[in-house]
C-alpha cells in the first residue's frame, strides 16, 4: 500500500539531499512548498510499486534493502545512504522492509534535473528575480526546452524596468518582442465595443506576447502595468530560434492520423462556424480566442493535433498548450495542405 502524505518537507531537509546540497535557498524553499513526507508503517515493504521517474529518499526511520543477488542494507534515514536516492543504489532492489515506521520523500526526476539546470543558470546572471520560479520551469514552455538552449536564451533575454500604468504592448500593433514577468502585476485588456476589458492579470513568471509572435498576427490586447514591475523581454528571431521551434512539433497528415488512431485528438482551433463546414472526425473546437480558457478544462493526459486552414492559427494553439505543458502536435500546413495531398 502506498503511504499516506504526513506532512510538508522542511528546505533545510531537502538541502541535505546529495543531489539537491547545490541548489539555492530560494530553489529550496520553492520546491519545500510542493514535497510531501510521507510515512509508512513498520513492517511494510514502501518500496514496492513505485512510479518510475522518481528518485525516493528516506528522512526518517529505518529501512532494509535486499538486492538482486544477494546482499542487504540498512539505511538509517537523514544520514549516510538515507541522503542518497535509495533506488539509485549500486545494485537492483527486489525489496524492502521497513524496520520502522519510516518517512520517505518522492521527487520527480525530470523535475530535479530542470532544477539543477536552471538554478545554476540563473544563479550565474544576476538580472534575474523572480521570472523562473519553479512552478513556470516545471509546466511552462522553459520546462521543454533543450539544456543546450538555456543559457543562450537567458543571455538574450533584456530587462525592462516598466512604471506603474505603462502600457508594454498595444492592441493592433506588429509583435516584436516575447515577455516573461519578473516582478510586478499586469492587466490583459482588450477593446469590446469600445470599452476596455480586462481579460486576466499576470504575475512574476507568467508570460505573454507570444500568440502574435507565432501565429505572424497583430496583438489581440493590450498589457500594461497595474504596480511598478519588470520584464524580460526576448527579440522575436530569437524566441523564433531558442523557444518557438524546440515547442512546435510538428507532423504531417499522415503521422497526425496514426497519433489520433493510437488515441490523440484533433483540436480544430478555427471559428465555430469553419468547424462546423469541415472538421475532421472527432474534433474537438477550441477557437484560437479560448484557448487559455481551456487549460484547467482539457484533459492533460491526452495527446492532442492542433489544426486550422493554413496552420498559423494552430501554431499559436500549439505553442499556447506547449507552454502550459500539453502534449499537443501541429499539422503541418493545415487543412489546406492536407487536402492538396491528399488530391
Amino acid at each position: 500500500m502506498r503511504p499516506a502524505q504526513l506532512a510538508r518537507a522542511g528546505a533545510s531537509q531537502l538541502g541535505a539531499l546529495a543531489p539537491l546540497a547545490g541548489l539555492s535557498r530560494e530553489r529550496l524553499a520553492e520546491l519545500a512548498e510542493m514535497a510531501f513526507i510521507e510515512r509508512a508503517p513498520r513492517g511494510s515493504d514502501p518500496l514496492a510499486s513505485r512510479a518510475a521517474g522518481q528518485s525516493l529518499f528516506l528522512l526518517g526511520g529505518e529501512l532494509l534493502l535486499a538486492f538482486e543477488g544477494g546482499g542487504t542494507l540498512v539505511v538509517v534515514g537523514g544520514s549516510g545512504d538515507g541522503l542518497q536516492a535509495l533506488n539509485r543504489q549500486k545494485g537492483r532492489i527486489v525489496r524492502s522492509k521497513a524496520i520502522t515506521d519510516v518517512d520517505l520523500l518522492a521527487l520527480d526526476d525530470d523535475m530535479l534535473d530542470t532544477l539543477a539546470t536552471w538554478d545554476q543558470a540563473v544563479r550565474s546572471d544576476t538580472r534575474f528575480g523572480g521570472a523562473f520560479t519553479l512552478s513556470s520551469l516545471r509546466t511552462g514552455a522553459f520546462a521543454q526546452l533543450p539544456t543546450a538552449h538555456i543559457e543562450e536564451l537567458l543571455k538574450r533575454f533584456e530587462r525592462l524596468p516598466v512604471a506603474r500604468g505603462q502600457t508594454v504592448i498595444r492592441e493592433g500593433d506588429e509583435g516584436d518582442y516575447y515577455y516573461v514577468v519578473d516582478d510586478g502585476r499586469f492587466k490583459v485588456e482588450r477593446l469590446v465595443g469600445g470599452a476596455h476589458v480586462v481579460l486576466a492579470e499576470l504575475k512574476s513568471g507568467d508570460a505573454f506576447g507570444e500568440e502574435a509572435l507565432v501565429s505572424d498576427a497583430k496583438r489581440n490586447a493590450s498589457v500594461s502595468a497595474v504596480t511598478y514591475g519588470d520584464v524580460l523581454r526576448l527579440a522575436r528571431a530569437d524566441f523564433n530560434e531558442l523557444l518557438r521551434e524546440p515547442l512546435l512539433r510538428r507532423i504531417d497528415f499522415r503521422a497526425a492520423a496514426d497519433r489520433v488512431r493510437g488515441g490523440a485528438l484533433w483540436l480544430d482551433v478555427r471559428y465555430p462556424s469553419e468547424y462546423q463546414y469541415d472538421r475532421l472526425p472527432g474534433a474537438i473546437n477550441v477557437p484560437l480566442a479560448e484557448v487559455r480558457h481551456m487549460f484547467a478544462v482539457l484533459d492533460r493526459s491526452r495527446e492532442y493535433v492542433a489544426y486550422c486552414q493554413s496552420g498559423r492559427r494552430s501554431a499559436a494553439a500549439a505553442f499556447l498548450f506547449a507552454q502550459r505543458g500539453f502534449r499537443v502536435c501541429l499539422l503541418e500546413g493545415g487543412l489546406k495542405q492536407a487536402a492538396e495531398r491528399a488530391a
